[in-house]
């Protein structure tokens, strides 16, 4: 009893310890963790071009490697100067926008007879549209000033990559106990494998069509307004809606009555719907095996330390969190309650003769 309530404590100080390093460390873990995203990407999509067939052949990695840092490195900077100049333009435009809003709320205010009527004031402080907009800006040029960082981290992992595996063999002096590392390895790799080629492919179609309805629309900004889509996207539950809300919020201002915005808001509301609750299940299929309780807990908890990325890699991060619980007999628990249904497919291979019962030897 004494042993269990000494490991429950020792446990319970560990994580109170991680979360502060998480927390304290922030500005120097971001950057190292976009660099691992970034990595991780050129290596899937140097994967995908490997597997282009090329006449009876496959194409040939020295060209898929590079051809995935070009890929990368040109998108990037097309997103990059697109997303710059779309909030250079609407941080002009944004004290008229910010007019045009006072005027609703009066029209707003006249349709109900209020004797006092509604301000712009009374919900959100002066002048809080160019501040966000602002803020907005400055977040980018916070991005780009810490780009060189993650380039460099970047560059590094790409240059150590083919050392990784030597040393993770080299970590164990049981080559079973190497062994065992390894195929966790692999099961982490091909569940968030899946999960950010299908999250990315309904993203983009997420942004293509965002795009599309507003240019249709006429509403500036369309491919910003798209990219913020695509972005949020990978935000659960509470991205599809924000992602709305935005383009939405500037149908009521730009224009003079309130059909466009009717048409934007059921627009895009039917294509998060159909595309979030319709076909990605579909696609993801029970793969994760993750809570929605747990999935909503951990957007919450990743998204407090790390923001907007947190809430991005929260379903990655946990799944990660699940696999390696389920190796282990002391762990097992918490991944039975991060699991969807209890059912942890894999019995622990944290040991030698675990292995030889998985492998069937």
């Amino acid at each position: 009893m004494q042993s269990s309530l000494l490991n429950l404590t020792l446990s319970i100080i560990l994580v109170v310890l991680v979360g502060w390093l998480l927390v304290a460390g922030r500005a120097l873990l971001l950057p190292f963790v976009i660099a691992l995203i970034v990595w991780y990407l050129i290596n899937a999509l140097s994967h995908g071009f490997q597997l282009i067939r090329v006449g009876d052949r496959h194409l040939p990695g020295w060209i898929a490697f590079p051809l995935s840092l070009a890929t990368i490195f040109i998108a990037g900077t097309f997103v990059f100067d697109m997303v710059a100049a779309n909030l250079a333009q609407l941080a002009r435009d944004a004290p008229v926008y910010q007019g045009r809003l006072e005027e609703v709320f009066d029209q707003v205010s006249g349709l109900v007879h209020l004797n006092d009527p509604i301000k712009l004031e009374d919900f959100l402080p002066d002048a809080i549209v160019p501040k966000l907009v602002t803020a907005g800006a400055g977040f980018v040029t916070t991005v780009a000033g810490s780009a060189s960082l993650v380039f460099i981290y970047t560059l590094f992992l790409l240059l150590e990559q083919s050392t990784f595996d030597l040393k993770l063999e080299r970590l164990f002096a049981d080559p079973e106990k190497a062994k065992s590392a390894f195929a966790v390895r692999a099961e982490i790799n091909q569940s968030i494998l899946h999960y950010f080629s299908i999250k990315t492919a309904v993203s983009i179609a997420t942004g293509v069509l965002t795009s599309l309805v507003l240019t249709l629309m006429d509403l500036p900004y369309a491919p910003l307004f798209g990219f913020i889509a695509f972005l949020l996207n990978y935000i659960p539950t509470i991205g599809s809606l924000v992602s709305v809300i935005f383009p939405s919020l500037m149908a009521v201002v730009y224009y003079d009555t309130l059909v466009p915005f009717i048409v934007i808001a059921s627009g895009l509301g039917s294509i998060q719907f159909s595309i979030g609750n319709l076909i990605e299940p579909k696609l993801m299929g029970s793969s994760l095996n993750l809570s929605g309780l747990v999935i909503m807990l951990s957007l919450a908890f990743w998204g407090s330390i790390w923001g907007a990325v947190g809430m991005v890699l929260c379903v990655p991060l946990t799944v990660l969190i699940m696999i390696v619980c389920s190796k282990f007999e002391a762990s097992r628990p918490v991944a039975v309650l991060l699991s969807a249904n209890g059912a942890i497919a894999d019995p622990p291979i944290a040991g030698p003769a675990s292995v030889r019962d998985h492998d069937g030897g």
